[in-house]
């Protein structure tokens, strides 16, 4: 199948205090796109320190020693832009979109408070009962709240790095302190530790003195050692089952190990391209089974690792299912269909003109994703910072499309009963 290719051009440096930069220049339309990217995420968290990486995110916004609170969001906004920041599971990113002519502000935004956020005892204190809102609106007063992103870990993985909620406790949160905050920073938020990233309308020699002039005097600090977040697959099934008093139907999930999406991509690949073939439209193996055909879910969904970054995580991760039942529902009737389909698919292959339908929409997905300049500098920073191979972007559609059948089988033969981790949610309305 012939899948068009993206030859967005990819020119990268390193300044002398060890920030990596990746400029990606397109002159099409007079916008830009910058980001900066950490590599600190969840699972850099201390013991103790539940919801660390993302309260220092909310901290990057509030303020630094040359600007006051809420002037990142004024000098941006002022210039038509937009901006966020987000934790993952391996990183955190901080980026804008901007009109062309903004760009250095932008620059010397990010700069600004690379080279420290204001951090005050009413700035932690503030931003620690923002996060504890967001907790009590997005997981425990939603229904299914983190499901399954944030109950699953706990049940498939043994570390505390691997396993632990992302989000935080609120005892872990209430002790957090100016000190802890200070040494988070000093550790991870070094720009040795960092990549910087420019796309879109701009002159690469003029944009390469502007990153110069904003970032090159940021004091230099190499990267922390990063840790070996490694522990064993399963050798038999972990099974869970919990009560959601707001979640007015049953729902299952169940997940797998994979092979290392960075040191081993060639064998990584087939299970991102095969959760597509189960789950992605009306016409993909478990939608036909589960949900038009048996009616034994109402909704049927697969991607790769938790925060579905299949792309933009380190090892370990997870090959997840999840499907929401009618009332009645039977969740280890589900399973029993997974598995049916996953061995239809080990041993009798697909169907003709499957799997290149899946190719031709995962291509397209990521053809149009990378459109924007924010869907090529988010992930090229990211491609930097954990592979050094941004231009890795460009070849990720014919990549999708040289997945055969032979390896999407060989991944469907590998998810076993007995490597799965499952949950499953029991409604509770009304109790």
């Amino acid at each position: 199948m012939k899948i068009p290719a993206t030859k967005y051009p990819v020119e990268r440096l390193t300044l002398p205090n060890g920030l990596r930069v990746v400029l990606t220049p397109d002159r099409s339309a007079p916008v830009v796109g910058v980001a900066v990217v950490y590599d600190v995420g969840i699972r850099s968290e201390p013991e103790g320190r539940t919801g660390f990486a993302h309260l220092f995110e909310h901290l990057m916004f509030q303020g630094s020693e040359n600007l006051e609170k809420l002037a990142h969001f004024r000098h941006v906004q002022g210039a038509g832009g937009s901006f966020n920041g987000s934790t993952h599971l391996d990183f955190t990113d901080y980026f804008e979109v901007l009109p062309a002519g903004a760009l250095e502000r932008a620059l010397f935004l990010e700069a600004d408070r690379m080279r420290g956020p204001k951090l005050t005892e009413e700035n932690l204190r503030n931003q620690v009962d923002v996060v504890k809102e967001e907790i009590r609106v997005n997981v425990m007063n939603r229904p299914y709240g983190g499901f399954p992103w944030l109950k699953l870990p706990p049940v498939m993985f043994s570390t505390f790095a691997n396993a632990h909620d992302g989000y935080g406790s609120f005892g872990d949160l209430d002790s957090a302190t100016l000190a802890d905050a200070t040494e988070f920073f000093d550790r991870y938020y070094a720009c040795g530790n960092a990549t910087l990233t420019v796309a879109g309308d701009f002159d690469v020699a003029h944009t390469v003195k502007l990153i110069e002039r904003h970032f090159g005097d940021v004091a230099a600090r190499p990267a922390p050692e990063r840790p070996n977040f490694e522990e064993p697959d399963l050798t038999a099934e972990r099974r869970e089952v919990y009560t959601d008093r707001l979640a007015p139907l049953p729902a299952v999930a169940a997940g797998w190990r994979v092979p290392d999406p960075i040191a081993d991509f060639a064998a990584y690949l087939p299970y991102v391209v095969l959760a597509e073939v189960l789950t992605d439209g009306d016409a993909s193996r478990l939608v036909e089974r589960l949900v038009q055909r048996d009616r034994s879910a109402t909704t049927v969904g697969g991607y790769l690792g938790f925060m579905g970054d299949e792309y933009q995580v380190r090892n370990p991760t997870a090959f997840l299912l999840q499907a929401h039942l009618p009332p009645g529902g039977d969740a280890e009737k589900v399973l029993r269909t997974i598995d049916e389909e996953l061995d239809r698919l080990a041993t009798g292959g697909l169907a003709p003109g499957e799997l290149s339908r899946t190719q031709a929409r995962m291509a397209t997905h990521l053809l149009r994703d990378t459109d924007a300049v924010l869907g090529r500098a988010l992930p090229m920073a990211v491609l930097e910072l954990q592979r050094g191979r941004p231009e890795l972007l460009n070849e990720l559609p014919r990549l999708v499309a040289d997945v055969t059948e032979d390896q999407i089988a060989t991944a469907a033969a590998s998810l076993r009963p007995a490597r799965r981790a499952t949950l499953e949610v029991v409604p509770g309305a009304g109790q």
